[in-house]
């Protein structure tokens, strides 16, 4: 059976385990049912998310007049703290940036590699965290825009980190942490416009991801570079496939290049 179609990041399902989806203009997969077989991957061409045209991607699946043009590529996207819709202040689409950044957004910790913090709209919770492949998270600041979360994180990022390893994630190499006791810690580095929305008193949310054997030595799979893989999948967390060679496959960090799955 064959499938083809442009990559965006896997559509995910809140359950145990996880359930992945890849979702193609004419073609619906779940992921999950692929775990220990062999799938091909071969790139097709590439396909903007924006404008749709077979240019080559630059970031975040758009080409790169798209990514300087479109306002779902703007700093404050990556820079939580440069948001200014609540200023009424336009960075390249004031209606789109007063829809997206004037929602609720939450500050969490989350131990994926490491305990890290993060900010995201609170609609994609726990998408979020899944797509980081965190095994437990837990929400800690709950603000009415995006400006409040990013100035948040800037100040916690003086305390913890805020990138994930990778490697380390996909190894399953897991501190075992108290995610509430590094909120309570934290409680005193938050800014003052923020401090009244410290939530005080939840519990860490727990992830079980379809993952049947873990890589040794994971090994990223540059499609570009090699143009076909076939292997044999073993499991899926964060937004990776993990193949029994130890290859793994980001798929988010693959959007806007169309390929052709076919399973074995």
């Amino acid at each position: 059976m064959t499938y083809q179609g442009v990559l965006t990041k896997m559509d995910t399902e809140f359950s145990s385990p996880i359930q992945y989806y890849l979702v193609f203009e004419n073609d619906f997969l779940n992921v999950n049912q692929l775990l220990d077989k062999n799938i091909s991957i071969q790139f097709v061409k590439y396909q903007c998310l924006n404008c749709g045209m077979d240019k080559p991607i630059y970031r975040q699946g758009f080409d790169k007049q798209c990514f300087f043009e479109i306002p779902q590529a703007a700093d404050w996207i990556m820079h939580p703290e440069l948001s200014k819709a609540h200023l009424g202040i336009e960075d390249r689409n004031l209606e789109y940036e007063k829809a997206v950044q004037l929602k609720p957004h939450i500050v969490y910790l989350a131990n994926s590699s490491n305990v890290k913090v993060g900010v995201t709209r609170k609609s994609q919770v726990p998408t979020r965290w899944i797509d980081q492949g965190a095994h437990e998270a837990i929400e800690i600041v709950e603000v009415p825009n995006r400006y409040l979360a990013g100035i948040t994180e800037v100040a916690l990022k003086d305390h913890i980190a805020d990138k994930t390893n990778w490697r380390k994630m996909l190894k399953n190499d897991i501190d075992d942490e108290s995610l509430e006791t590094w909120r309570d810690r934290l409680e005193a580095y938050i800014p003052d416009e923020a401090k009244s929305y410290f939530i005080e008193s939840n519990k860490e949310t727990h992830i079980d991801y379809p993952v049947h054997k873990y890589p040794v030595k994971p090994k990223s799979l540059n499609i570009l570079k090699e143009q076909q893989y076939t292997g044999k999948l073993v499991g899926i967390k964060g937004q990776y496939l993990i193949f029994e060679d130890d290859t793994v496959f980001n798929v988010r960090a693959n959007e806007g290049l169309v390929v052709s799955i076919t399973v074995n």
